[in-house]
């Protein structure tokens, strides 16, 4: 016969997930390279004032595209 001694208290879920395959980490990295490239070409596309309406030049595109959590407002100069 057993006895148990205590419960397990699970914590909330994590909002980080751990690889348990580098394929897994390699395909998540391809999909980020995808998105910053889609990002690039609309941008590119633009007209310059289309890109002013919005706060950047055309300049600033690959800043904004690989810091796309970063105000670029901050780097251009008055």
């Amino acid at each position: 016969m057993s006895t148990i001694h205590g419960s397990i208290e699970f914590g909330p879920p994590t909002a980080r997930r751990t690889y348990y395959s580098p394929l897994e980490a390699y395909w998540d990295a391809f999909c980020e390279w995808r998105k910053r490239e889609r990002l690039r070409t609309q941008l590119n596309q633009l007209t310059d004032s289309e890109l002013i309406d919005i706060g950047i030049t055309r300049g600033e595109i690959d800043y904004v595209v690989s810091n796309r959590t970063i105000d670029p407002t901050g780097v251009r100069s008055a």
